[in-house]
């Protein structure tokens, strides 16, 4: 499971009441825009405020090292009924810093595959609503948007519950309505490179969740992939797909690629902060390296972690340690 902590809208809402005026995003042709992109630092993260309390303590070292992601770029996701006004909260800070907030939708119906609970929405009205709540939110600010971690790779897995029909259904009407927002950026999450290895299976799950209406696919969301195993598979996939996708890669803990031993995905020892956010790169094919899950937060509470989404210092503390750079 992928939660992560809540943003804490009272605090960027307090923030933009002492920020400076709006800077209302260009419309860039599509062959420059995903290369403009500046993305927007929270500065209410988890990492920003243990990094000042260990000013606050004199830990001045242990603060330099959780600054590696505090001052970086990560992604809001959104998990709740009505996103809406997060969604409005956190665009509206990034377009007055003149940045590009990253987002996550995450409240697809049995998100979780009954392995931790029935998550997300309770029914397909209800996740309808709650798309419509975040486009809404989303007005003409523009973002990076991620679509539903897990939500087609997991369905050709045989997520316990989940209707395959209904879920491509949703997934599609979610990219339709977050696609026709401007100055917005689409995504729709495709797994990663060693979970669906039936690559022409997954091609066509995508396709059927709408994939047409997006700009590409997420790979890597909270995984430990190099970035050259995931651009090979990323091109294998965009080869199937054969409808002019790009793609974005999570970089936030790969730095060290994947753990070899037991339960490699769960608080895995040894990881390290991976490429920094940004638009910039080699491949035409690439829009971004984007941090989405969290660094420094849990797995879930293997090897002796909390419960997944919580700050854990000690894990932030070895990912900033480990980061190479």
């Amino acid at each position: 499971m992928h939660l992560p902590t809540r943003p804490l809208l009272g605090a960027l809402l307090a923030a933009l009441l002492t920020s400076a005026a709006a800077h209302p995003a260009t419309d860039p042709s599509s062959a420059t825009r995903a290369k403009a992109a500046r993305f927007w630092v929270d500065p209410n993260t988890a990492a920003a405020r243990q990094a000042a309390a260990y000013r606050a303590q004199g830990r001045t070292s242990d603060a330099r090292l959780i600054d590696r992601i505090a001052t970086r770029p990560q992604a809001t996701w959104l998990y709740g009924p009505d996103p809406g006004p997060t969604v409005k909260a956190v665009t509206t800070a990034a377009q007055r810093a003149h940045r590009t907030a990253v987002l996550v939708t995450y409240y697809i119906p049995h998100r979780d595959c009954g392995a931790y609970s029935s998550g997300g929405a309770p029914d397909a009205a209800a996740y309808r609503r709650y798309i419509d709540s975040f486009t809404a939110g989303l007005g003409t600010r523009g973002a990076y948007v991620v679509v539903e971690p897990d939500a087609v790779a997991a369905t050709l897995a045989g997520c316990q519950g989940a209707d395959p029909h209904e879920r491509h259904t949703l997934l599609a009407y979610a990219l339709s309505r977050i696609a026709a927002r401007p100055h917005t950026h689409v995504y729709l999450d495709a797994g990663n490179a060693s979970w669906i290895t039936d690559v022409p299976a997954l091609a066509t799950a995508l396709r059927a969740s709408g994939l047409n209406q997006a700009d590409g696919v997420a790979l890597n969301v909270s995984n430990y992939a190099t970035n050259t195993v995931t651009s090979a598979y990323a091109h294998r996939l965009l080869t199937a797909l054969d409808i002019g996708a790009h793609y974005v890669i999570d970089t936030s803990r790969n730095g060290n690629g994947p753990y070899t031993g037991p339960d490699a995905w769960c608080n895995p020892p040894g990881r390290a902060l991976g490429t920094p956010p940004t638009t910039r790169t080699d491949d035409p094919t690439l829009d971004a390296y984007l941090w989405v899950k969290h660094p420094g937060e849990s797995d879930g509470i293997c090897r002796g972690g909390p419960a997944a989404g919580t700050w854990w210092e000690e894990t932030g503390l070895e990912l900033a340690r480990n980061a190479k750079g």
